[in-house]
């Protein structure tokens, strides 16, 4: 039996996917507070109070997990207004972006080196407004920087976890109406899910560090 490991998944994309994989597989929730919704789901483990920022925390999470980990999702992240315009860019909001976004996933990539079976599977969650070809409207600068940099961790994990055998997928869900957008998109939680899932089963070492929409094109860099 597999396990899927989840961080941020207490509500919006995180919660469907745990919702997903909870029917297949034993799920670990890892978040900072869990939900109702994430409580009553069957088959998962909830890890809480988890702070993304702290190193620590993130690795003593990863440790409490009692088995091997087949697949590790890392989904959690925040959107700031603080750093969307010019004129102002908030130095403090782009540093928690700046950890949570990107730094967090990565350590948490790191922490779960020795917990990884042999067949595992690494997958980001990320934005296209992370991408720089891509950017026709400018603004978000601490998002958008976050992304870009969360982007670079992965396909540097790619290449380094090639060699035994992981890929790592890198994943823009689309537009998704969540708490975060204010509930603005294009897309449910839902349907999103459904796509980073079908997108993870596709999986493959020769796909590795693709930068990829949910729905399976490649994204610009």
């Amino acid at each position: 039996m597999k396990h899927v490991v989840i961080t941020g998944a207490n509500r919006g994309i995180g919660l469907e996917l745990a919702r997903i994989y909870s029917q297949l597989y034993p799920v670990t929730a890892i978040c900072r507070s869990s939900s109702n919704e994430l409580d009553a789901m069957q088959h998962v483990t909830v890890i809480k109070d988890v702070d993304m920022r702290s190193w620590a925390t993130i690795q003593h999470a990863i440790e409490q997990c009692d088995r091997k980990i087949d697949l590790l999702i890392c989904n959690a992240g925040i959107f700031e207004g603080g750093s969307t315009k010019l004129g102002n860019v908030s130095a403090k909001s782009m540093q928690e972006q700046f950890l949570i976004n990107a730094v967090a996933p990565l350590m948490c990539v790191q922490a779960a080196l020795d917990h990884l079976t042999r067949d595992a599977k690494i997958a980001l969650i990320t934005s296209r407004m992370g991408s720089m070809a891509d950017n026709k409207s400018g603004g978000y600068y601490g998002y958008r920087m976050s992304k870009a940099a969360l982007n670079a961790a992965g396909k540097s994990l790619a290449i380094d976890l090639a060699e035994r055998g992981i890929p790592v997928a890198i994943l823009h869900p689309g537009m998704v109406r969540t708490e975060m957008t204010g509930y603005a998109g294009h897309v449910t939680p839902q349907e999103a899910a459904e796509q980073l899932a079908a997108r993870i089963d596709d999986m493959r070492l020769e796909t590795s560090g693709q930068f990829r929409h949910a729905r399976g094109e490649i994204l610009p860099w």
